[in-house]
């Protein structure tokens, strides 16, 4: 695969394309880039198949340089020094990153997934679903990407139900009796569910409270939902979630 390395800093180019030699010999290192417009000519002069493009670079940013491209037809992996300005909108998009320092595995995951996308042409709009998102205020967050085995579907936040953990992979059940299964943990949706109103409720469980029917008092407590499942509260969890039906 052809690459290209993109940070503003020598020093995390330099610990990158080590940490690529040594680990995934697929790829293969055209260019490095400092700054937005030398990554926007090195990207338009290699074609690369993918690109590691750093989210913070001085007064600009990554998603500056993916603005400035006509043609977004790579794979991207963003790699950020801290939960920053962005991160959001990347997750809600299902696309690939890796904070710094970056862990080995978590490296040769993703550069793994990028070579799966390629090899089997699977086609996504993940890039500008991206920039669309980051046009809107995060309270109005509205869709969120979700990656399936060999696609990836765009889902209205108010069409998920609920969400159920299934050891490292969660659940998604949607209005009109739709479930998708989805290779990431609860928790992560759970982080990235609750500004949007989402309630956890248990461990193995989140929910959208507008489908919420009634509050049992059974087993401690029980929420019965419209489809007329019910979803048990764990204690540690029980307060929040009162306060929060109440405030609806």
């Amino acid at each position: 695969m052809r690459a290209i390395l993109i940070d503003d800093e020598i020093s995390n180019l330099e610990n990158l394309r080590t940490l690529l030699e040594k680990h995934c010999p697929q790829v293969t290192i055209m260019a490095t880039a400092q700054n937005v417009s030398d990554a926007v000519d090195a990207i338009e002069k290699y074609l690369p198949h993918l690109v590691f493009l750093d989210i913070q670079m001085g007064e600009q940013t990554g998603f500056d340089v993916l603005k400035l491209l006509p043609m977004r037809n790579f794979e991207v992996i963003f790699v950020t020094a801290y939960d920053q300005y962005g991160i959001k909108a990347v997750k809600f998009a299902a696309l690939d990153y890796l904070l710094k320092p970056i862990d080995i595995e978590e490296l040769i995951n993703a550069v793994n997934k990028a070579q799966y996308k390629l090899a089997t042409q699977i086609q996504t709009s993940q890039l500008d679903f991206l920039l669309q998102q980051l046009k809107k205020p995060e309270t109005n967050v509205s869709k969120i990407a979700l990656q399936m085995q060999s696609e990836i579907r765009y889902v209205t936040l108010s069409e998920i139900i609920r969400c159920e953990a299934d050891n490292t992979y969660t659940h998604f059940f949607l209005s009109g009796n739709e479930k998708i299964l989805v290779s990431k943990s609860l928790k992560e949706y759970a982080d990235l569910l609750r500004p949007s109103g989402f309630l956890r409720t248990h461990q193995s469980h989140l929910i959208n409270p507008k489908y919420v029917k009634s509050w049992l008092k059974e087993d401690g407590g029980v929420l019965l939902l419209m489809s007329g499942e019910k979803i048990p509260i764990s204690k540690p969890n029980k307060d929040t979630v009162k306060q929060a039906l109440q405030q609806l």
